[in-house]
């Protein structure tokens, strides 16, 4: 079995609450036992539980959760929660058993009730969703709420932190039950403001259910995910979710993408915009003021016709723009626009893991490391490396296996028309067979390219050896996909592996 990553991180102390108020309070009916049991925690599997918590027995897509009914009382559930269906399995148990019809539908309800995260509890909520951008985003936010004097937390698919502690992700936003424990630690040690990047499946299956955000962020939509939604109308509907008063109060929507005004017609809580796109009237204008290897400044001119200045230490036009929607973010909450100029003016002390990240060092060829996967990140990326290249750019990249393979084409033809050199090896093959993946992606490249300098090189720990072969001082090699993670997805056993690690030693082999 693999590793849970990471651990469920739960408050130290949750005020018990009784199997009454639960059913005062959430609709749940009472099928046997105690209504005054205490409950202190919430679990919808075995993993995860501990005692005194409440077991949620939901259907799933190959069994029942009532199955691990017995299982979950063994590890100490003082309660179980399921529906009609699952309670006739569970049959007659050593505890009390509830009712509650479409249990996933109310279970961010039940996790927000028993950890206590009643809205006039809970800190600063900001959410973050796009296809591209959005981890990006909520670093940048998190930093500059914590320069503005706040207790900050964060989480999203690389990290979560809590009041400066840091843990490793597993998911990009996590269960509902998760997210809830979470909040409640942060609320345990004093955290103020919080940042939540939330995807679209996410929204589609509950797991920010229970929460209302003070202020929603929207990055941009591109061809993503159409493994799990029919058409991109459907992608950007499972997004616009979140712009809805049932979820913030607040938005702000980048202007930046092609669905952007699609997206606005959506969402139904007021919004302002924000673009660094020079045909593009936003509410809120980024303008870059300088693009240097490992550094992006930029300018932000507000609605009262007042500037911000400041700096990212990371390239790209594309993060100036996140800077810019975390900016807006910021105001739209209430922070004054004095405070967040004078907290930033010396630029944002951000640290983004795996989103083009220099791994070389001076004097060598650089190499980025990136966690984009999509043709739009791709594109953004690129530009971003070219803008800080004197000489040529080598583009390292393999595609997700068992994952939206339309986007492949799009992936190949916007790396070879936008680099020098193409090497094309694995990501996360998972159950697909690795070859044939590389194979449709070098053919979609020479199709596009034929004059091109392609190559295929398998595995990664190879391909990376081989692209440094292929640069010298000046050049650049942009790594794409890997990020900040560590491992690989091989028939289901995570691999451990580093692209960070593994292009630092190619570099320190060719004696750089």
């Amino acid at each position: 079995m693999l590793e849970q990553i990471p651990p469920i991180l739960r408050p130290d102390f949750v005020k018990p609450v009784s199997l009454k108020q639960l059913v005062n309070g959430c609709g749940l009916l009472l099928v046997t036992g105690d209504l005054e049991t205490s409950v202190t925690g919430i679990s919808m599997n075995t993993g995860d539980l501990r005692v005194g918590d409440i077991f949620i027995a939901m259907p799933g897509a190959k069994t029942h959760g009532a199955n691990f009914a017995a299982k979950a009382i063994e590890n100490g559930a003082v309660a179980i929660v399921s529906d009609r269906a699952g309670l006739d399995i569970i049959g007659t148990t050593g505890v009390p058993t509830l009712e509650l019809p479409t249990p996933r539908l109310h279970l961010g309800a039940l996790a927000a009730f028993v950890y206590g995260n009643l809205p006039e509890a809970m800190p600063k909520l900001f959410a973050t969703t796009g296809t591209n951008g959005k981890t990006s985003t909520t670093y940048i936010l998190e930093a500059m709420l914590r320069q503005l004097g706040e207790v900050t937390g964060l989480t999203s698919t690389a990290e979560r932190h809590i009041a400066g502690e840091v843990i490793v992700s597993r998911l990009t936003t996590p269960e509902s039950t998760e997210m809830h424990a979470l909040i409640a630690r942060m609320r345990e040690k004093a955290v103020t403001s919080v940042a939540i990047e939330v995807s679209a499946q996410a929204l589609t299956q509950h797991r920010v259910d229970g929460l209302l955000f003070d202020v929603a962020g929207f990055t941009n939509l591109s061809h993503d995910h159409l493994d799990d939604y029919d058409d991109m109308a459907h992608y950007l509907a499972a997004k616009a979710e979140l712009f809805q008063p049932s979820r913030a109060n607040r938005g702000v929507v980048s202007l930046d993408s092609d669905y952007a005004k699609e997206f606005l017609g959506l969402a139904t809580i007021p919004c302002v915009t924000v673009s660094y796109r020079d045909d593009v009237n936003a509410d809120y204008q980024v303008f870059v003021t300088e693009e240097l290897p490992g550094k992006t400044s930029f300018e932000v001119q507000l609605p009262s016709g007042s500037r911000i200045s400041s700096s990212l230490p990371i390239i790209g036009a594309h993060m100036a723009s996140n800077a810019g929607l975390a900016i807006a973010m910021l105001v739209q909450a209430g922070f004054s626009e004095q405070r967040i100029a004078e907290a930033i003016a010396n630029g944002v002390d951000c640290y983004l893991p795996g989103r083009t990240e220099l791994v070389s060092t001076e004097g060598a060829p650089a190499v980025f490391v990136d966690f984009g996967h999509s043709p739009d990140a791709f594109l953004n990326t690129l530009k971003a490396v070219r803008k800080v290249t004197k000489g040529r750019v080598l583009m390292l990249f393999g595609a997700d296996g068992d994952r939206d393979s339309s986007k492949r084409p799009a992936m190949a033809q916007v790396a070879v028309n936008n680099s020098d050199i193409l090497v094309i090896t694995d990501h996360h093959p998972r159950f697909e067979d690795a070859a044939s993946i590389r194979a449709g992606l070098v053919a979609e490249a020479r199709a596009s390219k034929p004059e091109g300098e392609i190559y295929e090189v398998s595995p990664p720990e190879d391909a990376i050896v081989k692209a440094v072969s292929l640069v010298k001082p000046g050049d650049s090699i942009l790594w794409a996909g890997p990020g900040h993670q560590d491992y690989r997805d091989i028939r289901g056993v995570r691999t451990p592996y580093s692209a960070r690690a593994l292009a630092r030693q190619a570099l320190k082999d060719a004696g750089w």
